[in-house]
């Protein structure tokens, strides 16, 4: 199987969402609405190349006949722990890297095992703002994060300023004895803070949009 788009991961996942609720799978406009795609042509297109690669079985002449194949990686779908929204308020409750345990979360999120990366210290923050829109991060948007105490210098981090008593999400910079963290839009400026201040609480590996 080829590596998928993100939007095609998007429907992949949707897929799986909908049948484990409602029993039978989406219909296209059902799809398209989840994902944000507004023409039918487009759901149906991306469909076809989910289906030349293998990962689920399609009948055209069949309302809903879709069906996910057996080897499709949506049957292994991965359990990433929620830990809430970033935004100004308490830390985020995330654990060393030592003590790391999806057990630690209230909620999940169910996504593809394609969108790890390979890692297992993974968890999701919901966004609050649009500071990262020029990245492509827009507010209601899913981050994953690998939990992380450390980032180099350009990297996408979640971080706690411990003066502030808030939690951002920006690219961080190091600049002598302060921190840069630049935000992706350009309506909003950089913030800096002693970098005594600055704790790094993970790096952001994969966004999940609009849902």
């Amino acid at each position: 199987m080829r590596p998928l788009s993100s939007k095609q991961d998007k429907i992949l996942i949707y897929l799986k969402q909908f049948a484990l609720e409602k029993g039978y799978p989406p219909s296209i406009r059902e799809i398209g609405k989840a994902c944000g795609i507004s023409s039918t042509s487009v759901v149906k297109y991306n469909l076809n190349i989910l289906q030349r690669e293998g990962y689920i079985r399609r009948d055209p002449e069949v309302s809903r006949g879709i069906d996910l194949a057996s080897a499709s990686p949506l049957n292994r779908v991965v359990h990433v722990p929620m830990l809430g929204t970033i935004a100004a308020g308490q830390p985020i409750p995330v654990p060393s890297e030592e003590t790391w345990s999806p057990a630690q979360a209230a909620d999940t999120v169910d996504i593809s095992p394609d969108l790890l990366r390979g890692k297992d210290n993974v968890y999701a923050l919901r966004v609050k703002g649009t500071s990262m829109i020029d990245a492509l991060i827009d507010d209601g948007d899913l981050v994953l994060m690998e939990a992380s105490r450390s980032a180099d210098d350009g990297e996408m981090v979640a971080v706690w300023l411990k003066g502030q008593g808030e939690t951002t999400l920006k690219r961080i910079y190091r600049e002598g004895p302060r921190v840069r963290l630049q935000p992706a839009n350009s309506q909003m400026k950089p913030i800096y803070a002693d970098a005594r201040d600055v704790e790094v609480q993970g790096k952001v590996i994969g966004v999940i949009r609009g849902i």
